[in-house]
C-alpha cells in the first residue's frame, strides 16, 4: 500500500472519530440537555470504543491479511456511523437525565463506531511494516498523521460542520464518504467477489436509509447551533407559544399580548422591578436595560411595552434562535430593543460604566445557568455597568440541598450592599426546589411595596432580604472563576446526592 494512501486513510478515519465525538453531544442533547455530563459521558465512551477498536484491530491485523479486512472495517465503521442518529433517536427520551442514563445513550450512539473506526489505525500499520529496522518510524509517523487527523476534525466539525448542515446530515456524509472509502480500499486491495460487495452496500444504504427516516420524525423543529428548539402552541391561549430548548421549557410568549407573563419566574421578575420602578402612569419613567439571554425574548417585550420610551439591549449567544424567535415568536427588535449575539460575559465588558439601570440574568444552558455568569468576577463587571441606583435580577433553577441557590445568594452580598431571594416557602426552606429568582442592588429594597405585588396576583413566593438571605445562605461558599462547579451541584441534586 502506497505510503501516501496510508496516510490518507489514517488521517480521514481519525478525523472522522473526532468529528463523531463533537457531534455526538448535540445529538444527545435533545435527551439528556448540555451540560457537563453529556460531553463527559461522550468523550469516555469515544475514548473506550478507540482503546477497544485498536487493540482488537491489532490482533486482527496478525491474524487475518490486513488487505482483505480494511475495506470491511471502514464501510462498517462508516454504516455504523450512519445508524448512529437512528440509535440515538431510537434509545432517547425526556425523561433520561442521570449519569448511567447519559453513558448508556453515549454508548449506543457511538461506541461501535469509534470502535470498528479505530480499527483501522493498526490495520494501516501493519501493511506499512516491511522491515523491523524501520518499525518505530512508522508507527510513529502514522500515529503523527492520525492525531493531525483528529486535529483537523475537530476543528472542522466544531467550526464549519455544525453551522453549515444538520448534526444528522453531518454524521450521514461523513459514514456516506467512509462506505465509498472503504468499498473502493476493499476491491482495490482484495478484490471481492460481486455478492460481497453488493452486500455490504446494501447494508450501507439500509443503514443510511433507517437514519433518515428515524431522523425526518426526529424531536426538533429547528436545529440551532446549540439547541434542539421547539415551539409548542398553548391550546388554552391562541397567541400563546412555548420555546423549548433541548430538555427544558425556557420561555413562554404570546404574541398577541407582550404583556401576558406565564411562567413564574417571569412574574416574579416583573414583581421585583416593578417594586423598584412603578410601572403605574404617573409614577413611570424610561430606562435602559440589558438581557443577558434572550430565548424566546419575554421579559424584554414586556418591559418595552409596561415602560414606553426604555431602551433594551439582549446578548444572546446563539443566532438561530434570534432568527426563530423572529419568525415564529413575532420578536421585532428596533432601536429601543437591539440584540447583539455573543457570550455576555465578553459582550458586558465593552459597556460602558453606568451605563444601565436594570440587568437582567436570563441564560441557561441545559437547567443551569451558565457558571461563568454566577461568579464574583462576573457580578463585578455587572455592578460596574450599573448605576449607583441600579438593579440586577436573575433567574436558576436548583434543587435541595440548594448549594448553587446558596452559593449565589451569597456571591451576591458579596458584590452588593442588598440582596433578596424570592421562591415558594417550600423552596427557601431547602425542602424542594425550583425556580428561584434573586435580585441585587446597592439601594434598600421596598420589601412592602414587593410583597404587596406577589399577594395582589396571588403569588406564593416569599421574599427572603438582607439577613433573611443570609440565612438563607447559610454557610455557602462564593462563587468564584476558580470555583463555580455549578453544573455538578446541579446534576448531584437532580440525582439527590
Amino acid at each position: 500500500m502506497p505510503t501516501w494512501l496510508a496516510g490518507s486513510v489514517v488521517f480521514f478515519t481519525s478525523g472522522a472519530v473526532l468529528v463523531l465525538e463533537i457531534l455526538a453531544g448535540r445529538l444527545l442533547a435533545p435527551y439528556v440537555g448540555v451540560r457537563l455530563e453529556t460531553y463527559t459521558s461522550v468523550i469516555g465512551i469515544v475514548l473506550a470504543g478507540i482503546s477497544l477498536g485498536t487493540w482488537l484491530g491489532g490482533r486482527l491485523a496478525d491474524r487475518v491479511d490486513p488487505r482483505k479486512t480494511l475495506g470491511p472495517l471502514m464501510v462498517g465503521g462508516g454504516a455504523l456511523a450512519m445508524l448512529s442518529p437512528a440509535a440515538v433517536h431510537g434509545a432517547g427520551h425526556p425523561s433520561l437525565g442521570a449519569a448511567d442514563d447519559i453513558i448508556g445513550l453515549a454508548t449506543v450512539g457511538f461506541f461501535l463506531p469509534a470502535a470498528v473506526l479505530s480499527a483501522v489505525h493498526p490495520t494501516i500499520v501493519k501493511l506499512q511494516l516491511r522491515d523491523l529496522e524501520v518499525t518505530g518510524s512508522v508507527v510513529g509517523r502514522l500515529s503523527a498523521v492520525g492525531t493531525a487527523g483528529a486535529i483537523v476534525g475537530t476543528f472542522v466539525a466544531g467550526f464549519v460542520l455544525v453551522a453549515a448542515a444538520a448534526t444528522s446530515t453531518v454524521i450521514i456524509a461523513v459514514g456516506v464518504a467512509l462506505v465509498v472509502t472503504g468499498l473502493g480500499l476493499w476491491v482495490g486491495l482484495a478484490r471481492p467477489r460481486p455478492p460481497a460487495t453488493l452486500l455490504c452496500v446494501g447494508l450501507a444504504v439500509a443503514a443510511g436509509a433507517g437514519t433518515v427516516g428515524a431522523v425526518s420524525d426526529g424531536p426538533c423543529d429547528v436545529e440551532t447551533r446549540y439547541h434542539c428548539a421547539r415551539i409548542i402552541p398553548d391550546p388554552a391561549r391562541p397567541g400563546g407559544r412555548s420555546l423549548w430548548l433541548d430538555i427544558t421549557r425556557h420561555s413562554y410568549v404570546d404574541v398577541n399580548d407582550s404583556r401576558h407573563i406565564e411562567l413564574r419566574y417571569a412574574k416574579n421578575f416583573a414583581d421585583v422591578i416593578a417594586a423598584d420602578r412603578p410601572s403605574d402612569a404617573a409614577e413611570r419613567r424610561p430606562f435602559d436595560a440589558l438581557h443577558i439571554g434572550g430565548g424566546g425574548f419575554t421579559m424584554p417585550r414586556y418591559l418595552r411595552a409596561v415602560y414606553p420610551g426604555s431602551r433594551h439591549v439582549v446578548f444572546e449567544l446563539d443566532p438561530e434562535l434570534v432568527g426563530l424567535a423572529r419568525e415564529h415568536l413575532a420578536l421585532v427588535t428596533g432601536p429601543d430593543l437591539r440584540v447583539e449575539v455573543g457570550d455576555a460575559r465578553l459582550l458586558t465588558r465593552r459597556l460602558p460604566d453606568d451605563s444601565q439601570d436594570l440587568v437582567v440574568g436570563d441564560a441557561f444552558g441545559d437547567l443551569s445557568v451558565p457558571w461563568h455568569l454566577t461568579t464574583r468576577e462576573f457580578l463585578s463587571d455587572v455592578k460596574r455597568v450599573m448605576r449607583p441606583d441600579g438593579l440586577y435580577v436573575l433567574n436558576l433553577i436548583d434543587y435541595p440541598p440548594l448549594r448553587f441557590a446558596r452559593g449565589e445568594a451569597v456571591t451576591l452580598a458579596a458584590v452588593f450592599s442588598h440582596v433578596a431571594v424570592l421562591a415558594p416557602p417550600s423552596s427557601l426552606a431547602g425542602d424542594q426546589g425550583g425556580n428561584f429568582v434573586l435580585a441585587a442592588s446597592d439601594r434598600p429594597f421596598d420589601h412592602a411595596r414587593l410583597d404587596a405585588l406577589i399577594r395582589a396576583r396571588n403569588g406564593q413566593e416569599k421574599v427572603a432580604l438582607d439577613g433573611e438571605a443570609t440565612r438563607f445562605a447559610d454557610d455557602a461558599r462564593v462563587l468564584t472563576d476558580d470555583y463555580a462547579p455549578v453544573d455538578q451541584w446541579l446534576a448531584r441534586s437532580r440525582s439527590g446526592r
